[in-house]
């Protein structure tokens, strides 16, 4: 088995992103199965292009993309993507879509198809705060999930994904007073735990939770 698993270039001024930090500290193997690690640019339309090869080039069974949630506590499992990019700010090549569909044949969301609760339960069972979340917004986060469940549902039919947010790493918060933040070493473990929660849990399980932010 192999899982695709990706981060995403720093933006917005920032020097870093939790995202790829965390993946690229990901061991090559998990329960035994294969770990493909990339960072995705964060720019609209070249996102998807980049993880539609990826997925063609390794034929994984598992695809986790990972994001920045600047200001969370904890760590977000996104259930749902929606046909939209709403750009507060521009991406890293200067396009700004507002109020664009992603796919004029899309749907106008696609859910999830990792375990999602089942992901919650295993990080909290590890003191990882973690929930679910109900909105993965309207920029490259909700494009890139959107882009992934799109491609799964139209190409790519065996295929589990979706998408996780991060909060900042320490270094990201040295000039931003009272903003909540996470050890590196605790995002890499939680990843691992995401992974091999992905791998064992193909149906999810049957749990309340669920935040809008």
């Amino acid at each position: 088995m192999r899982v695709l698993i990706t981060g995403f270039e720093a933006f917005d001024r920032e020097r870093v992103n939790p995202a790829s930090e965390a993946v690229l500290g990901l061991e090559d193997e998990i329960l035994g199965c294969e770990i493909i690690k990339y960072i995705l640019p964060t720019e609209f339309r070249k996102s998807i292009k980049v993880l539609d090869k990826l997925i063609k080039k390794y034929e994984p069974e598992i695809v986790v993309n990972i994001g920045q949630a600047g200001g969370s506590y904890d760590i977000r499992v996104e259930r749902i993507a929606i046909n939209i990019d709403d750009a507060r700010i521009p991406d890293n090549n200067g396009n700004q879509p507002i109020d664009e569909r992603i796919y004029e044949d899309g749907e106008n969301a696609y859910f999830s198809t990792l375990p999602i609760k089942a992901i919650v339960r295993d990080l909290v069972e590890e003191n990882i705060p973690a929930s679910v979340s109900n909105s993965a917004g309207t920029y490259v986060c909700n494009h890139i999930m959107y882009g992934l469940l799109y491609l799964r549902e139209n190409k790519y039919k065996n295929i589990r994904g979706g998408f996780i947010h991060l909060p900042y790493i320490r270094e990201q918060i040295i000039d931003k007073p009272n903003t909540a933040y996470m050890e590196k070493s605790t995002m890499i473990r939680a990843l691992e735990i995401i992974v091999k929660s992905s791998i064992e849990n193909e149906k999810d399980i049957k749990a309340i939770g669920g935040k809008i932010f």
